[in-house]
């Protein structure tokens, strides 16, 4: 259906002819002009990682709000292995037909520098981010440290005593928290974890002083008084965590925005009449009411931009951890 009226915009006339037709003239049907006859049956939406995860979540309830839009049911499919690099890999080798796309997220910018896998951006075409986001530095609410700028002025007076966790080595967390050592010009000690999950745990008990993770994964903890959250290493404010004074505002450092973000991308050779219509959908379905919803009880960043805006930031992405990477010596040769 949204085939029909992206694509068709602007015109009453139909397959056998209409008003803007010449008289006596049979108007050609879409697909002789150039329009894509497209979906005509059900797509297929690969994911890189576990069901059950929230970039499943996410693209399950990304894909229901879509489906309304196509006028076709969305198969969500897990394809996982490789820190995401199996999922990516058949996403971007898959017939570019535009029935199949693919849920990338940042580590599709991280994994080529790592040494882990091959695969990059430039093996898919854009259609839509759907989410970012920031890290958002929080310590105990105990903590000796109520300001960000406390938190690095210490930091810098005592080279690698801050202990900060992350969710392992060459993860986004592990990076993000490089690039604000870079910005700030101070040496954290790194403590990986088997995820963020682990690492905010270990933060409440003690065993680290701080953890860079996403405002959702320290959001109930926060509001709880068990953490407290310093800055928002963000150009704006997350709703997230209202009231939190971004890095930039409370120390006037403007680190590297590096963090988790999601978006839609088929193989690079899709028609671009195609790609059009999945971009479309794919929009208007971040935009969904109850999409909106379960972004927001979530904790999750809602920014949304078109292939081009997205494009740019898996460009973005990639130079960033193209620079930073290989300062760490974690890739692998």
């Amino acid at each position: 259906m949204l085939a029909l009226t992206a694509c068709g915009a602007g015109g009453g006339s139909t397959a056998t002819g209409g008003a803007d037709a010449p008289q006596g003239q049979k108007q050609e049907p879409a697909a002789a002009q150039g329009k894509p006859d497209f979906p005509k049956r059900p797509v297929t939406f690969i994911v890189p990682y576990a069901a059950g995860g929230g970039t499943d979540a996410t693209a399950r309830a990304l894909a229901k709000a879509a489906e309304q839009k196509l006028g076709q049911s969305i198969a969500v499919v897990n394809k996982t292995g490789g820190g995401g690099a199996v999922g990516f890999s058949e996403g971007a080798n898959a017939k570019p037909d535009g029935y199949t796309v693919t849920m990338v997220t940042v580590e599709l910018a991280t994994l080529h520098h790592l040494g882990l896998a091959p695969i990059t951006y430039k093996e898919f075409k854009p259609i839509a981010q759907i989410n970012f986001d920031p890290s958002a530095i929080s310590v105990k609410a105990d903590s000796r440290w109520s300001t960000a700028q406390e938190f690095l002025d210490y930091a810098k007076a005592n080279p690698g005593q801050v202990k900060m966790g992350n969710s392992g080595p060459g993860s986004i967390w592990h990076l993000s928290a490089a690039a604000i050592e870079k910005a700030a010009g101070v040496k954290f000690n790194h403590v990986p974890f088997d995820g963020a999950g682990p690492a905010v745990t270990a933060l409440m008990g003690g065993h680290i002083d701080a953890v860079p993770v996403s405002p959702a994964e320290v959001k109930t903890h926060v509001e709880g008084g068990k953490l407290k959250t310093l800055a928002i290493v963000d150009a704006k404010q997350s709703e997230a965590l209202p009231g939190v004074k971004t890095l930039e505002e409370e120390t006037g450092l403007k680190p590297s925005y590096l963090g988790p973000w999601r978006g839609v991308a088929a193989p690079k050779n899709t028609p671009d009449d195609v790609a059009k219509v999945l971009e479309e959908a794919f929009m208007q379905a971040a935009e969904d009411p109850e999409f909106k919803d379960y972004m927001k009880k979530n904790g999750l960043g809602l920014v949304v931009k078109d292939s081009q805006g997205f494009g740019k930031l898996l460009e973005d992405s990639d130079m960033s951890f193209g620079e930073l990477i290989p300062t760490l010596g974690i890739a692998k040769k």
